[in-house]
């Protein structure tokens, strides 16, 4: 993908069919690097499906016979000198604490880096197609933070849904102000 912001809405995307009612989103960027790890309570991966979901011909998916975020993800990420990581419990093996977490590191001085793209837009989205879903979203910088808790939303709009026009909105006016003041450290 392009843009490592397509990376985060397809292994999001994953966790919300594997059932996560939460999903953590967390991106730590430094002058050299680039670490995005995304964790997700869902149903978890077993071992078996563990083993080959970086196998381009392995997809849970019924529409397609190929799966390419994982494999793709990784290529990206080795392209850069990175890595990619995943770990994941199955809910049958660990009933009260199952999921997935799929880390990444990225050299960001490398050329074939790739750029990070609009995350504001892509956990816009996120929120937006899953109102029922969770999301904690932080972006470590050296000089501050970014963060979004979906679930201190919930408590403060007490019933009205996240996915509404005018929420919709200030997540993203919130998101982008954060930015701009990161910008102007």
């Amino acid at each position: 993908m392009k843009e490592l912001s397509l990376n985060i809405l397809d292994i999001t995307e994953n966790s919300v069919k594997a059932g996560a009612t939460l999903t953590e989103i967390c991106i730590d960027e430094s002058d050299e690097t680039i670490i995005l790890t995304i964790t997700d309570n869902g149903h978890g991966m077993t071992d078996e499906t563990l083993k080959t979901v970086l196998n381009p011909f392995y997809t849970t998916r019924t529409t397609r016979k190929v799966g390419m975020g994982l494999p793709l993800l990784k290529l990206a990420c080795e392209q850069t000198g990175g890595s990619l990581e995943i770990f994941s419990k199955h809910i049958d093996d660990f009933p009260n604490e199952h999921g997935t977490t799929v880390k990444t590191m990225f050299c960001k001085n490398h050329i074939d880096c790739a750029p990070l793209g609009d995350v504001v837009e892509t956990i816009k989205t996120l929120i937006q197609g899953h109102p029922d879903t969770d999301f904690l979203f932080t972006h470590n910088f050296t000089n501050g933070k970014v963060l979004l808790d979906t679930r201190e939303l919930r408590v403060v709009l007490d019933g009205v849904p996240l996915n509404t026009y005018e929420v919709i909105k200030w997540i993203e006016e919130y998101l982008k102000e954060q930015y701009s003041e990161i910008q102007k450290a």
